[in-house]
């Protein structure tokens, strides 16, 4: 697929996203696969959760949730990837309650219907900061009051005052809108547009954040 976005580092050729988790798991010396378990975990998914998976990729996470929904809750996953696609359909038998949508994150969608959870992983930090708003948006119109939305991504932290090695393979790997992303405050970001109820799960040394913000009553 030809780029949206020339310096963004989501959106991904054909052979990365063929083999994505691989590169994942070898780009990361396997610590992704660890602290992935952990932050699903710390979700705190029930079995009657209906989960929005925006960005979803391989359905690597989505798989990880199912032991928590137990058949009882569903889970729609969003990509615009053919290869993402067929890879996540093919972790899921029917009776999951799993699905797949293929849509972009990145531009307004309505599902018509409203979800209890909506995830998104290291994928909002690869967009320039004003298409994050569609994306924010598009996770907050498809939220139940009280409902949550979570962000797995890079935390909030100052690069410069990395160790040299781990700055220096960030600055290798990264997009330079992830850069950007860093250096904002995101709980205050997410409050402009309706959120509150703030918690935080952090994972390799605080470089790594899943935030937890509550859609308001209405």
């Amino acid at each position: 697929m030809e780029k949206i976005y020339s310096d963004s580092g989501v959106e991904l050729n054909s052979f990365l996203s063929k083999n994505y988790d691989k590169i994942m798991n070898i780009a990361t010396i396997g610590l992704y696969s660890r602290f992935i378990h952990k932050a699903i975990a710390d979700m705190g998914i029930d079995v009657h959760d209906n989960i929005l998976d925006l960005g979803c990729g391989t359905g690597r996470n989505a798989l990880l949730m199912t032991p928590y929904i137990k058949e009882k809750g569903n889970i729609s996953g969003i990509d615009i990837s053919p290869e993402m696609e067929q890879q996540f359909l093919s972790k899921f038998s029917p009776e999951m309650g799993v699905e797949f949508i293929n849509k972009r994150v990145d531009l307004p969608f309505d599902l018509g219907k409203q979800f209890n959870k909506v995830f998104i992983s290291f994928v909002i930090h690869g967009f320039p900061h004003e298409v994050r708003d569609t994306v924010i948006k598009n996770a907050f119109n498809h939220l139940k009051p009280g409902g949550a939305f979570f962000i797995l991504d890079f935390a909030e932290f100052d690069m410069e005052a990395m160790p040299f090695m781990e700055r220096k393979i960030f600055q290798a790997i990264e997009c330079k809108y992830a850069f950007d992303y860093i250096k904002r405050d995101w709980k205050d970001i997410l409050s402009t547009y309706g959120f509150s109820s703030f918690t935080e799960h952090f994972y390799l040394k605080k470089y790594i954040r899943l935030l937890k913000a509550s859609k308001n009553e209405q």
